[in-house]
């Protein structure tokens, strides 16, 4: 494991957002394409979850994210941000706020 400086870490922005839309990506067979709503502005994310999720399961929580990572294409599709979670040997676990909060809401 590598140190971070602590500068480095605060640089990123992560925020909370909700899914208001999670669809399959063709041609992928982990990937989702999922519509985050971050209050201000709504993000495409490309999130290899298909393994562990349904669509519907995804639909409406709430979950942190990076939200000034560098743009990626994935699959032809334009990430803007990554999602958090947690995974250990079997299974995957998406990182959220243990109450509602704002769409946008900055993680401190």
């Amino acid at each position: 494991m590598v140190d971070v400086k602590y500068s480095d870490f605060a640089k990123l922005d992560l925020r909370v957002g909700t899914v208001e839309k999670a669809d399959r990506v063709q041609g992928a067979d982990k990937l989702y394409k999922l519509e985050v709503n971050l209050g201000t502005e709504k993000r495409t994310l490309v999130a290899g979850l298909r393994q562990w999720y349904e669509p519907m399961d995804l639909i409406g929580k709430q979950l942190i994210i990076i939200a000034n990572l560098e743009p990626k294409i994935i699959k032809g599709i334009k990430s803007h941000g990554m999602l958090l979670a947690g995974q250990d040997s079997s299974k995957v676990a998406l990182l959220r706020p243990d109450m509602r909060l704002d769409n946008g809401a900055k993680v401190m």
